[in-house]
């Protein structure tokens, strides 16, 4: 009889641990002041007293400029969450703008682990789409005022297909969204040559060029 209970309380709690955490009050900007606390293995700070929160706790200028383009890619991206925008804390919510070079710039695929994202061209024409988990691609080029959604856990892409520069506002319905870009997680990410090499059917040489455009990223753990 235990046993049925067990699984009904799983169900009703699973979707919880899957998403950032309602809030309890209006809002909760960081006191710095305090000095942070550890939650959830992050580290945040308390809640300003709401008398002593301004309306300037609820803006961020940081996003009027594009980003540092990438010379290979073509590609600028400023993402924005609470430990760049504090009044974002507690709110589930964060955002990024995305600038793409001229006829070709690119947004390499990649995918957010946390977060559904919705991207608004602001100028621009852009190839964008995503691939779904039985492979279907569904893409178009989308210009400026229109959105197109990213289902969380999607691979999806953005292109330049005009002659003028693109920018696009993307929003995600988490403060950790996370990014896994599929290039230099693959072929940076210090995973084993045979299996790369079996996995795509490259050569030594060819498997060696791609690991130098693209890796090392990240700390290999590995037994």
């Amino acid at each position: 009889p235990m046993a049925p209970l067990f699984f009904l309380i799983l169900l009703v709690l699973l979707p919880r641990s899957t998403a950032d955490s309602d809030p309890v009050q209006d809002f909760c900007v960081p006191d710095s002041g305090s000095g942070p606390v550890e939650l959830a293995r992050l580290a945040t700070y308390p809640c300003k007293s709401p008398a002593n929160s301004t309306a300037g706790d609820f803006v961020f200028s940081g996003i009027r400029a594009p980003g540092n383009f990438s010379n290979q890619m073509g590609f600028a991206g400023l993402s924005v969450g609470p430990a760049q925008f504090p009044g974002l804390h507690t709110l589930g919510t964060s955002f990024a703008r995305a600038d793409l070079a001229p006829r070709g710039g690119v947004n390499p695929p990649h995918y957010h682990p946390r977060a559904t994202e919705t991207a608004l061209v602001l100028a621009g024409r852009v190839y964008a789409g995503f691939v779904d988990s039985v492979g279907r691609v569904y893409a178009k080029v989308i210009e400026n005022g229109e959105v197109m959604v990213f289902p969380k856990g999607m691979i999806h892409f953005q292109m330049n297909v005009g002659d003028t520069p693109a920018t696009i506002f993307g929003s995600f319905n988490s403060e950790n969204p996370g990014v896994v870009r599929i290039p230099s997680t693959v072929f940076g990410s210090g995973i084993k040559d045979g299996l790369l090499e079996k996995a795509f059917g490259l050569s030594p040489e060819e498997l060696g060029e791609l690991k130098k455009r693209f890796g090392p990223k990240g700390e290999i753990i590995s037994e």
